[in-house]
């Protein structure tokens, strides 16, 4: 018979989305997914903002963004789409695919009228050429806990402990969420069944754990934070060597978040804690005896490219008065290029376009990966990614862009 399509991109149909789908897993591996998994997928994908490209009958590329709020520097929740779900079959690579999607996905984000795009890359090397740089980054750890001690501050005894089922206490964690998003940049305000993502539990990925464990935090009645966990047993000749898997953990004081890391450290039967994706500013760094047994490394986490530079940057404040023209270059979004007067402090922002003499240069990725404070202009100017074009604007920009509070931090990954 005949298809009733024709080749070519065009907006996801509900219909389509086990094709589509199918093909997504298979760029990823090819590995089955949990009903359950992929049922809340579902349900999460935003048909209206999904691309799908066509050969004939067979989906070759897929592509989508959720609709997200991101805090920027100064507590504002600023629409932000959260491009996900990109893929292109290994049949046709190399044929301008990926590019195709890239220019309508960005275009398309335009017509929303949301300044930022952001991602989180598998192949980190791919999306710089579309615009994308790397904004926050990622602490992961592997604690001795039979070596490494906590010293917690004052008011940890006061905080009472108590297991639950995860599912029992999902609104009370979520509401913990929902309080911390406002003051840390790059964090997500989450969406209705966004929660539930937390609480994917599939047999199949628990590589010999157990099911995902909850203990919560109670101030006066009231939860005030929470740690989702997994515990793997394990014994060798000198006794029990188990391991701790943190999946979640948020607090909304130090003394909740110093119990909650004195409980994971002093689980039964456990001499290991390991976790990722965690703050680079955690603050069980230093509260620890011995931060070389946490054997720390960063990786990075979330990538953002400003979609509408002016709007963009006057979205957020800075941390010290600035007054710079930069002349940005943007080859994928080209009204971003151009020279945009950026006027600022703790209290607010303009950046307009103007035809003044740009007092830095640079090109619209280093712009990303600056905007949340988390990499520093300076950094970037001495790997020779930004240009200074008069004497002092790189330390006033720089210091300006700055974080004036915590790390900027991906709670999650989309």
């Amino acid at each position: 018979m005949a298809s009733d399509r024709t080749d070519g991109m065009r907006v996801l149909r509900p219909d389509d989305w086990d094709v589509w789908y199918d093909t997504l897993l298979r760029a990823f591996g090819g590995a089955p997914e949990a009903p359950e998994e992929r049922e809340l997928w579902r349900e999460l994908t935003e048909f209206d903002r999904s691309l799908a490209v066509w050969d004939g009958d067979a989906v070759v590329g897929t592509a989508g963004a959720f609709t997200f709020r991101l805090t920027v520097p100064g507590g504002a929740s600023v629409p932000a789409a959260g491009v996900t779900m990109v893929s292109v079959a290994g049949t046709h690579r190399r044929r301008g695919v990926l590019t195709s999607m890239m220019r309508r996905q960005l275009d398309d984000v335009r017509s929303w009228g949301e300044p930022l795009a952001v991602l989180t890359a598998s192949e980190p090397d791919i999306y710089g050429r579309f615009g994308y740089g790397a904004a926050t980054y990622a602490l992961r750890a592997e604690i001795d806990t039979a070596r490494v001690r906590l010293s917690v501050p004052a008011g940890t005894d006061g905080v009472r402990l108590r297991y639950a089922a995860p599912a029992d206490v999902l609104e009370d964690c979520e509401a913990v969420y929902a309080r911390l998003v406002p003051g840390r940049p790059g964090m997500l305000a989450r969406r209705p069944k966004w929660e539930r993502v937390a609480l994917l539990d599939p047999e199949s990925e628990r590589e010999g754990a157990s099911p995902l464990q909850c203990v919560v935090a109670e101030r006066n009645g009231r939860i005030a934070g929470y740690a989702r966990y997994r515990v793997k047993l394990g014994w060798g000749d000198s006794g029990h060597d188990g391991t701790v898997s943190l999946e979640d953990l948020a607090a909304e004081d130090p003394a909740v978040d110093a119990a909650l890391w004195r409980f994971l450290f002093g689980i039964d039967l456990t001499s290991t804690l390991v976790m990722r994706g965690r703050p680079v500013d955690d603050a069980w760094q230093y509260l620890v005896s011995d931060i070389r047994r946490c054997r720390t490394r960063q990786r990075d986490s979330l990538y953002l490219r400003p979609v509408e530079v002016g709007a963009a940057l006057q979205a957020r404040t800075y941390a010290a008065p600035v007054d710079v023209v930069l002349d940005v270059e943007d080859a994928f979004c080209p009204w971003n290029t151009g020279r945009w007067r950026l006027s600022g402090d703790a209290k607010g922002a303009s950046c307009e376009r103007t035809a003044d003499a740009a007092d830095l240069a640079l090109t619209v990725r280093e712009l990303g990966s600056a905007y949340l404070g988390g990499v520093s202009l300076t950094a970037l100017a001495a790997a020779g990614r930004v240009r200074e074009l008069r004497a002092g604007a790189l330390a006033e920009a720089s210091v300006a862009f700055g974080p004036a509070g915590p790390a900027p931090w991906l709670p999650h990954g989309f």
